[in-house]
């Protein structure tokens, strides 16, 4: 107990002392701290400390690498000798998001909405996978499917694909829930909202965009409003979700308490349904869907400029937390489309990741505890998580990084030339394949191979001629 003390009075020496610790909370492996000047931390006298694996600063956090486990012990000491109170991962964003310009903070606000959906969004890509892999000739049986030879197992699949075609038919609903609930409104309205806008009594959107002139209109104070649906759409039930919060929340600033349970609700979803089908709803549909065209039209006709434009930005994004857009691009092309181009070809960027990291662990010859570091972080990478591989070693060293955007650049003009789909955004790493459609497996494997080696490649050629270079040293 008398090292874990003493280590972590080194660290909170090492950042500045417990003046500069504005707020602090942890994750399964990190110490994430909101910190008044960042300027006076050590980083270096930080990374020394034996049970410090690494650090970063990400999102306006001072992110100090710990360990699973092991950083709850030094979170409650550094708590005691701090003397700073507990705080919620949700109080420290808040404390991190005043510091954030407004482009950054539309970023976060999509982050946070998009993020609790993706275990759901992630889940049914991979049993579309599942339900693909055992409905395509060829994979198992030649001129085949596992159902061809089984036809017993049919309702069997016939279930997993019900549930893999759940979050997406229903994915205003699930949109709904988490954008009102960010905005500040009752998320129970915000399903309610979703449910609505793919309310079976209105044409689907597909059919809309297939032929717009079977379309049925309500007349409306002179209007006439389409009686279209929005299976599949993104954006215009963020705005819709945003305008409900809004009016709910003035509503209860009105009406008296005691008769809001009878009034709020009702009407926020009425004014909210009037303007979204009349106004905001078409407008914003339309741009969603010119959004996915275009990035569409660029993949078809030149895919390799655009895979390989993609995949050479996508390492910078993560640090920048952008990429949290093209999850929206992502989620609004596998709801209108039936698949998805940028997530299958951006996944290039967590193999290289990891390849870069595992290359560093043969070249960290005299720094064991970094070694340990980079095998951990190759181990995490490939299992979709990439920032420890970031941040605790690549980025660290500079060249590393640039091996992964030059790497991942090749890989994904590959993949994007061999024009491969993925059912969904699916988990990343090494499973990523099972999202992606089978009859694309191949060309996949062969671009995330590439990228592999590339990034080997550029790494030891960078480090052999001391290109790209950081401050750091190998020693």
């Amino acid at each position: 107990m008398q090292d874990l003390k003493q280590s972590v009075e080194q660290i909170i020496e090492s950042i500045g002392g417990a003046d500069n610790v504005q707020s602090g909370t942890h994750c399964v492996t990190r110490l994430r701290l909101v910190l008044n000047d960042q300027s006076l931390v050590e980083v270096k006298r930080l990374e020394e400390i034996d049970i410090v694996k690494g650090s970063f600063d990400a999102s306006g956090q001072f992110q100090v690498i710990i360990g699973p486990g092991l950083v709850e012990k030094v979170y409650r000491e550094f708590i005691s000798q701090t003397g700073i109170s507990e705080s919620s991962k949700e109080e420290i964003k808040e404390v991190v998001n005043q510091k954030k310009n407004p482009i950054q903070k539309a970023i976060r606000t999509l982050a946070d909405i998009f993020i609790p959906i993706l275990p759901a969004i992630v889940a049914a890509g991979l049993l579309m996978g599942l339900n693909n892999v055992l409905s395509n000739p060829g994979i198992f049986f030649k001129g085949k499917s596992f159902l061809d030879v089984y036809s017993s197992w049919a309702g069997v699949v016939g279930v997993i694909n019900v549930i893999a075609n759940t979050a997406f038919t229903f994915l205003p609903a699930l949109i709904g829930w988490s954008a009102v609930k960010k905005f500040g409104g009752n998320p129970v309205l915000g399903i309610v909202l979703g449910l609505v806008l793919v309310h079976p009594s209105l044409m689907s959107a597909y059919e809309f965009a297939a032929d717009p002139s079977k379309a049925e209109y309500w007349p409306l104070f002179g209007m006439h409003i389409a009686k279209v649906g929005y299976q599949g759409q993104v954006i215009p039930v963020i705005f819709a979700a945003y305008i409900l919060a809004f009016c709910e929340l003035k509503l209860k600033k009105i009406i008296p308490e005691s008769i809001q349970l009878i009034f709020v609700s009702p009407i926020a979803l009425l004014v909210t349904g009037f303007i979204t089908f009349a106004v905001i709803g078409p407008i914003t549909m339309a741009g969603a869907n010119l959004i996915t065209n275009s990035i569409v039209s660029l993949f078809h006709t030149a895919p390799v400029l655009a895979g390989a434009i993609y995949g050479f930005i996508s390492p910078p994004l993560v640090i920048t937390g952008m990429h949290h857009l093209f999850l929206g691009v992502n989620l609004q092309m596998a709801g209108s489309l039936g698949y998805v181009t940028l997530w299958p070809v951006g996944e290039t960027v967590t193999m290289a990741q990891g390849a870069a990291a595992l290359t560093m662990f043969f070249l960290l010859k005299n720094n064991k505890k970094l070694r340990g570091v980079a095998l951990t972080s190759t181990a995490s990478a490939w299992m979709g998580i990439t920032e420890p591989a970031i941040y605790g070693i690549n980025l660290r060293f500079r060249y590393p990084f640039v091996a992964v955007m030059i790497g991942s650049a090749v890989g994904s003009a590959f993949l994007a030339y061999q024009n491969v789909k993925a059912t969904s955004v699916g988990v990343g790493g090494v499973l990523s394949f099972l999202s992606v459609f089978p009859e694309n497996w191949v060309s996949y494997f062969i671009g995330e191979g590439i990228s592999f080696v590339m990034t080997v490649g550029l790494t030891l050629i960078f480090y052999r001629f001391k290109i790209f270079h950081s401050n750091d040293n190998l020693q």
